[in-house]
């Protein structure tokens, strides 16, 4: 007998049942994961497909060049395009893929062969194949190299198929600059769309051999990172936007060379630095022979050393540093005179005429000899001798030296006639009395600009060192920088004064800057290799065609450093930091860029700026007009 259901079982029943309703047509009003993310319709054709209101075609590469060099995915990764892309990578046996190379090895020889007994002439794809098989071989075989299968493919967006055709132009562009092939999957979009998405499925399975050397140039970021944490901005990496934050006192030594072509920026990027070093503690000293360096030291509150025949400036080159180690006090006076030395081969010209009529380079093994002897001398009448207790009284002079020569007997009266162009005659005065500055400042800018071209060289050898000399005396953080060092390197005894300090630079703190245009001539002397040796820092802007090559050399770039160095545009180069380089976007805010640009046209903008501002409605002030006559 059948059992009546209770009344109240029934309604609560059927509550449960509308209760379940309603909970379900609520969970279909709401949007899941795969709501948001699913295009609005999916359209699948034979050469591309239309994801919503997108067009895109999938892509893949299927011929590489016989060697590819490191980041060559990276000017694509880098396009200014949507796109995605995909890699995969398949490990093989090593085992199998020698057995295979042993196979093609023999077939590769026998091929030769015959064609040598048919006296056909050599192939040189046929050896070049044997050769790369029989090294992947040896490499296989000591386990120096692994063997994979690889697979790029490449989905590209657009909003038209015109614009659609266009992207897949711009990257077929830069892959056939490299040699490398690409092909549209025809008929195979739904499963290039499907090997793109980030789901890890291989369904085009379009693949290459490559060891383990050619698939890491696949390795889209590939640039070195120069950002330790400390230090100035240098600029922009332009591998991966990263910033370039450098300390050059935390290397090996924090000397730094730069190399460009006139307008390059050079001066810009100097000054730039020098501006930011200053915020951390540094102090800089300028040799400038272009007055280039005059807006920076105003802004700044720096010293403008001008040195000019008219000037009241002196500097004495027999000036002796302060030295308080022992070691060095002893050797303090023995420095300077080799120093000395150097700088008056300077002063008495670079040549002599033979009695045989013949010109001879710098003085004779007479004169030398004179000329280390009145220097001893000289310094003896001012009570200074080789110990270090008397070097702190007053130096002597070039007027001295003078003296000292015309009452000796050799070549001295010779040498002090010679000399005397210095002491009474033309270049009288500015080297020739006691020193009379003080670069205790945080910038010091010497302008050797309004000096004659043949007291040029000689200035920038006596700046040199009354620098080197307060460097020792005085030991802290401290940025040298050298603009147009080509006329230092000119002479022997200058370049090689240059080249000492920049091996001695890191004992004293201090960093030194060499800035040229002329690079052939720099890096064909000694000296100037010598410092580019002894420079922790380089950067290389933009260069003539005729110094790429020296630079290449110099630097081992690759092709494609090479090429881009000629046409780098202005501001931007290779910089160079221990092992490290990049290439580097130099960036300044619009202060800093106003304080140190160069640029006439930029700088008659700033003036015509500042007259605005200066006027009291802020109008420039037009000239009157003349009223037309009746």
């Amino acid at each position: 007998m059948a059992k009546r259901q209770d009344p109240v079982d029934i309604a609560a029943e059927q509550k449960a049942r509308e209760q379940a309703e309603v909970e379900q047509a609520f969970l279909r009003g709401m949007n899941t994961l795969r709501d948001l993310i699913a295009p609005s319709s999916l359209e699948i054709h034979a050469g591309y497909f239309r994801l919503g209101t997108k067009y895109c075609r999938t892509i893949y590469v299927y011929g590489y060049p016989r060697e590819v060099y490191t980041g060559w995915l990276s000017s694509v990764i880098n396009i200014d395009e949507v796109l995605d892309v995909s890699m995969f990578v398949y490990p093989v046996e090593s085992q199998v893929v020698l057995n295979n190379l042993k196979k093609k090895v023999t077939q590769l020889q026998a091929s030769m062969s015959i064609n040598a007994e048919k006296g056909k002439t050599r192939d040189p794809g046929l050896e070049a194949a044997l050769r790369d098989a029989e090294e992947l071989r040896d490499q296989l075989q000591v386990g120096a190299e692994r063997f994979f299968r690889y697979g790029l493919y490449l989905t590209l967006y657009a909003d038209s198929l015109d614009e659609l055709s266009f992207v897949q132009r711009k990257i077929e562009t830069i892959f056939g600059q490299q040699l490398v092939f690409s092909k549209v999957a025809s008929n195979q979009q739904e499963q290039g769309l499907n090997s793109t998405l980030p789901q890890m499925t291989d369904e085009l399975q379009i693949r290459r051999n490559m060891n383990t050397g050619a698939i890491s140039t696949s390795f889209p970021f590939t640039s070195a990172d120069l950002s330790d944490g400390k230090g100035i901005l240098y600029g922009i990496n332009m591998h991966n936007n990263g910033l370039v934050i450098f300390d050059r006192f935390t290397l090996e030594n924090a000397n730094m060379v730069v190399f460009a072509k006139s307008g390059a920026g050079k001066s810009f990027t100097v000054k730039l630095e020098a501006l930011r070093s200053m915020m951390t503690g540094a102090e800089v000293l300028i040799i400038d022979p272009e007055n280039e360096y005059q807006k920076l030291a105003d802004a700044v509150g720096g010293s403008y050393i001008r040195l000019s025949l008219n000037s009241d400036t002196r500097i004495n080159p027999f000036d002796l540093p302060r030295v308080i180690d022992t070691e060095e006090a002893d050797d303090a006076l023995r420095a300077n005179l080799v120093t000395l030395h150097g700088l008056l081969r300077l002063m008495l010209g670079s040549s002599q005429m033979t009695a045989s009529g013949q010109m001879m380079a710098g003085l004779t093994p007479a004169e030398e000899a004179d000329l280390d002897q009145a220097l001893i001398d000289t310094y003896a009448r001012a009570g200074i001798t080789s110990d270090p207790l008397t070097h702190n009284s007053t130096p002597p002079t070039i007027n001295d030296l003078y003296d000292t020569l015309l009452h000796m007997g050799g070549t001295g009266p010779g040498l002090a006639q010679r000399l005397r162009k210095y002491t009474t005659g033309t270049f009288a005065g500015i080297f020739s009395q006691q020193s009379n500055i003080d670069i205790n400042n945080t910038l010091v800018v010497f302008n050797i600009r309004d000096l004659e071209e043949e007291l040029r060289p000689v200035a920038m050898y006596i700046i040199l060192g009354h620098i080197w000399n307060i460097t020792r005396t005085n030991q802290r953080k401290r940025m040298l920088i050298v603009d147009e060092a080509w006329q230092l390197m000119k002479y022997d005894d200058s370049a090689n004064f240059l080249s000492s300090i920049a091996k001695r630079a890191r004992k004293y703190q201090l960093g030194l800057t060499t800035i040229t245009q002329d690079v052939e001539d720099f890096m064909g002397s000694k000296m100037g290799r010598s410092i580019v040796a002894n420079s922790s820092m380089q950067l290389l802007l933009k260069q003539s065609t005729s110094a790429v090559d020296v630079l290449a050399d110099v630097f081992k770039l690759t092709e494609e450093e090479k090429k881009r160095l000629a046409n780098f545009p202005v501001g931007q180069g290779l910089f160079f930091a221990g092992q490290n380089h990049v290439h580097i976007q130099i960036i300044a805010s619009q202060t800093e860029h106003q304080l140190i640009t160069t640029n006439p046209q930029e700088l008659a903008q700033i003036a015509q700026a500042q007259q605005v501002q200066a006027q009291p409605n802020g109008q420039l002030s037009a000239p009157p007009q003349e009223q037309p006559q009746p």
